[in-house]
Order: C-alpha cells, then structure tokens, then sequence
C-alpha cells in the first residue's frame, strides 16, 4: 500500500519554516496540546512507512492489528467521509474539504493522534484560543497526515455552516456531533482513504 505526501506547493512553504503546525478551517495553526505532541512522539518512534514532501521525511505509523477492521474513505468531490467495517458500510457525514491551493491530500494515510478538546494557535497573530465555543478545531482533532512539522485531519468546527464546502487550509471538518461520534470508531492506526 502507498502512503502519499501532500504535494500542496503553497503548503510546503510553510512546511519549510521548522514549526509544528496544524492545517485547519482559519489557517495553519501551531500544535500545543501536551497529549498530541506525546502521542506524536511515540508515534514518530514506532513507524516504518514514510511519505516525502520536500525535504522532510514525515512517518506513518504501522496499524494495530485490532483497528484493521474499521477504516474511512473521504470522497472529496461528495464532501462525504464514509466508514466501513470491512466492506460493510457502517455509516458516513458530511464535511468540509481543503480549498483550491489547499486541497485535502488523495492517497492512503493512518491515524496517528487523537486529542479531546484542543487548543487552537494561530500561525498569524499567535493568539491562542483554549477549547470551547470559539475554538476553529472544534471539540475533537483525529490527525492522519504529518510530516514532523504540519499536521492534516478531521476536526470540529466553530463554523458548521460552511460543512458541505471546500474552505478549509487541508483539514477535514465535521459538524462537532459527527467528529465526536466518529472518534469513537476510529484508533490509532485505522486507514484513511482519501479519494477525489
């Protein structure tokens, strides 16, 4: 199976800055939460498969053997992320999608962290914004890309409205509802798919 980089031209530049950042709904955004960053650490330790854009060498972590079951297909062009239990089609949501520039990487990627409530860092101004109401990430953050610097994955939002459109920085944003229920199916290590 092939793990793709994200061959984003825009974002690469930022990739070249040597800072952690998410991409998300406002921007990219720097990553603070304790329990990503460990769960990041331990991760970069543990895996064999590699992607590279530019001059990083990011990792994607080997599955566990207990989460091969559950996996996830985005279907860019529905603004719909399917999950199947083997072939079985357990449920989908709607979502948002990376904008023109931006575009949601296609290719086969793992989920590599998970954090309840994170905390958003804007790339811009600095300000941080600590979970609640007004978080862009929302209430729940499933990473699924990273080269050791940028991060891409499914998020809440402080936008619902805009769920159904391509305007976020790479991200992939659900309604709060739906990322709760769907990082309740997924693990470290489930396959995501991302199709256009």
């Amino acid at each position: 199976m092939k793990f793709n980089s994200f061959k984003n031209p825009v974002l690469n530049k930022f990739i070249s800055c040597g800072v952690v950042f998410f991409c998300c709904a406002v921007g990219l955004t720097e990553l603070t939460a304790s329990t990503a960053v460990a769960q990041n650490a331990s991760v970069l330790q543990s895996t064999t498969s590699a992607v590279t854009p530019r001059n990083s060498t990011p990792v994607t972590p080997l599955p566990n053997p207990a989460v091969r079951e559950i996996r996830l297909v985005v279907k860019r062009n529905q603004r719909q992320v399917y999950v199947y239990q083997g072939e079985q089609l357990l449920t989908s949501y709607r979502i948002a999608v990376g904008k023109k520039g931006w575009e949601t990487p296609l290719g086969n990627f793992r989920v590599f962290n998970m954090e309840t409530n994170p905390t958003f860092k804007s790339f811009k101004t600095g300000k941080i914004i600590p979970p609640g109401a007004d978080n862009p990430l929302g209430v729940r953050w499933i990473g699924i890309w990273t080269d050791g610097k940028t991060q891409l994955g499914f998020h809440g939002t402080d936008q619902e409205e805009l769920i159904g459109k391509a305007v976020s920085h790479g991200c992939i944003r659900m309604h709060n509802k739906d990322v709760i229920a769907l990082y309740q199916l997924v693990q470290i290590g489930t396959l995501v798919t991302v199709e256009p």
